[in-house]
């Protein structure tokens, strides 16, 4: 467990680690130090706390955004969410190093969150 991040929704631990491949679990847009607060409201703020909270869990395992390989995106509302969400998103990379990345929509997420994002990083 990364004490700064958000506790989890579920039974499940913040990142697991193997052979130098970090998987991390899908984060909500929760607010890591007062988990009964509300959702942030919009899809870029709910996609801007999703990215703090995973910046969180990679700094509690002593990596970044840098070290990311690959992303998945799960938004509730994709035809109208989309094109906001991935603006938000991107703006967290640095230009020409994006990870590979899968963007899938589904009918709801937890906590009646709009996005959710998971993360697979390796250590140089």
């Amino acid at each position: 467990m990364i004490d700064a991040a958000p506790q989890p929704v579920a039974t499940f631990s913040h990142a697991a680690e193997i052979d130098g491949w970090v998987f991390l679990t899908g984060q909500m847009p929760t607010w890591p130090d007062e988990p009964e607060r509300a959702l942030p409201e919009g899809i870029e703020a709910q996609t801007r706390r999703v990215m703090d909270n995973l910046i969180i869990v990679l700094e509690g395992v002593g990596l970044s955004l840098r070290n990311v390989v690959q992303a998945r995106v799960y938004i509730t509302h994709f035809e109208r969410d989309y094109t906001a969400m991935n603006q938000t998103y991107q703006s967290y990379f640095e230009e020409g190093r994006l990870p590979a990345r899968t963007c899938i929509g589904v009918t709801g997420l937890a906590v009646g969150a709009r996005v959710e994002i998971d993360v697979v990083a390796r250590r140089p």
